[in-house]
């Protein structure tokens, strides 16, 4: 039997899209992380800056587990980041008194400071970027890349 040629070339068409579309995501990805690296403030990384941004947004004690799976990193990795942070003063790390067996993080006033100091540093950068791109723009992209957010946490 012969097979028709259009639904391979359909194929061919959507799997060039879903690299065009991945390949921009991953460029953009490494580009905004490299730029947003050295406007962070001295000794600072990204992902110090991300777990400070995350705990002032929710302003609750979390888990280094809870923490890892915010951001789909190992427990080895947060821990890492965690102990760098509290050397910092950034946060304190205490334990769980209803669980012996964990601890519990929250910022401190020092990594408010930081993390407002970080913020602020970015922030000309991210907003004038989307002032270029224009908000109707960033506006349409963001559901799609929300959809793309979420349909990667529930398959993760």
């Amino acid at each position: 039997m012969i097979e028709s040629s259009k639904p391979l070339m359909a194929d061919e068409s959507q799997n060039a899209l879903a690299v065009a579309l991945f390949s921009e995501l991953f460029t953009a990805d490494q580009m905004l992380r490299n730029r947003l690296s050295k406007m962070l403030p001295r000794g600072m990384e990204l992902s110090h800056f991300s777990v400070l941004n995350h705990l002032a947004r929710f302003k609750q004690e979390r888990t280094p587990a809870q923490l890892a799976r915010a951001f789909h990193v190992t427990r080895g990795a947060m821990t890492n980041t965690l102990n760098k942070l509290e050397i910092a003063g950034y946060v304190h790390i205490r334990p769980d008194w209803d669980d012996a067996r964990s601890k519990l993080v929250t910022i401190s006033p020092a990594g408010v400071q930081a993390r407002d100091a970080a913020l602020a540093a970015i922030t000309p950068l991210i907003t004038d970027l989307v002032q270029e791109l224009g908000s109707e723009k960033v506006r349409a992209a963001l559901p799609i890349l929300r959809e793309l957010r979420l349909k990667l946490e529930v398959e993760s």
